[in-house]
């Protein structure tokens, strides 16, 4: 009978290992997500170069990428270690204090400043120990497939028809403002909706690749058409482009707040009559039984729940 000698098994730890090497294609960026040395995980990659007698990752002018025999087995291998997670992990108890465990969230960038930033406050008085990985979403991020895949644990989003595919909770409600130079000719006295629509206003690029955003879906409902002028990736930079000039950007009060008190900026009423904008929580059911993804999702309710609606400035 022949044996199976220890260095021929594919343990979990390879299994993870070739997921990230897979989704991350790189050595470096696979070690520094795991913590551990370059070398380790180029060991790691021949063991399963050797194991699954193929090169997995080659080499192109920019950079590494998977082979097809790689893709067609990455699903495979994400299935098996959720299923070994379900496993191990359901049964045992959760304790943030001295729990290690990595959480990873998808969220708009923008949410940064106050809601992340709140979140990123309490992790470090109740889980001191715990790791987070915030991942801005982009046109060319697939959420859903992340969940799916458990690349991340939870997405905050504000789509006005969120996946039914995925579990869902409300986090927090906010209001549609308009932000502006403090030296804008409209800044004192406000917007009327013909300002609104002579202006020339700064947006941001979409943030889901199928989904359109609560501002958007107004606009389009409404056959109304704005001046879109500046276009920028990162909702980030849009208030460090108004000082000094006539754009206007449309954004949530509690962002809109924090801007105006670090940037000589304005913040006036929407004259376009939006809902307010309602950010959930997205969740897939591979992790909804987890008693640490239900602490988290504790943890980011609260944290929507504590930030205080915001008035007139």
């Amino acid at each position: 009978m022949t044996r199976t000698r220890p260095e021929d098994q594919l343990d979990t730890a390879l299994l993870r290992v070739f997921c990230l090497l897979i989704s991350e294609r790189s050595v470096s960026r696979v070690a520094h997500r795991l913590n551990q040395t370059q070398p380790a995980v180029s060991l790691a990659l021949k063991r399963l170069r050797t194991l699954l007698g193929d090169p997995l990752l080659v080499r192109e002018k920019n950079g590494m990428v998977p082979t097809e025999r790689a893709l067609a087995l990455l699903s495979h291998a994400k299935s098996a270690l959720a299923e070994i997670d379900s496993m191990t992990c359901a049964p045992e108890q959760f304790d943030p204090a001295t729990s290690r465990t990595a959480f990873r969230i998808g969220t708009p960038d923008y949410l940064a400043p106050v809601f992340i930033a709140a979140v990123v406050e309490r992790l470090r008085q109740e889980a001191p120990h715990v790791r987070l990985s915030v991942q801005a979403l982009g046109p060319s991020f697939d959420f859903e497939r992340s969940l799916a895949e458990g690349e991340l644990d939870v997405v905050i989003g504000n789509w006005p028809e969120p996946p039914s595919r995925m579990h869902l909770s409300m986090l927090m409600e906010d209001e549609i403002v308009c932000l502006l130079s403090a030296r804008h000719p409209l800044a004192a006295r406000g917007l009327t909706v013909e300002d609104f629509l002579r202006a020339a206003h700064v947006v941001p690029m979409p943030y889901a690749i199928t989904q359109r955003g609560v501002i958007d879906t107004v606009l389009a409902a409404g056959k109304i058409s704005r001046d879109e002028r500046v276009e920028v990736q990162s909702f980030m930079s849009a208030p460090h482009l108004l000082p000094g000039t006539d754009l206007i950007f449309t954004t949530t009060r509690h962002f809109a707040r924090f801007y105006a008190n670090l940037l000589p900026l304005a913040i006036v009423a929407s004259p376009i009559p939006f809902p307010p904008m309602r950010f959930y929580q997205l969740w897939h059911e591979r992790n909804h039984a987890s008693p640490a993804h239900r602490w988290i999702r504790r943890l980011l309710t609260d944290c929507g729940q504590r930030l205080q609606p915001l008035t007139g400035d």
